[in-house]
């Protein structure tokens, strides 16, 4: 690592650290209410069936969630 000023990249790993670390918890906190599968237009990403999707939509497009992100998801998904 010649020419590299390894106490600045020290630095910047630690803040990428950092950074990741809040986007962890983040995610981690959100998974214990939000289903993983919704996205960010409340469609369903799931590659496998669920009682919260609603499949009645055009040709095509994704399903509804319909869940309401106060229950538990995990035991929505069929195995």
């Amino acid at each position: 690592m010649a020419g590299v000023d390894k106490e600045r990249y020290r630095r910047s790993m630690s803040r990428l650290e950092a950074i990741f670390r809040d986007i962890n918890e983040t995610a981690n906190a959100v998974s214990t209410y939000r289903c993983p599968y919704k996205n960010a237009q409340d469609r369903c990403t799931a590659k496998f069936g669920c009682r919260n999707q609603e499949r009645r939509v055009p040709e095509g497009e994704l399903f509804i969630c319909t869940g309401d992100d106060k229950l538990d998801y995990r035991s929505a998904w069929e195995v």
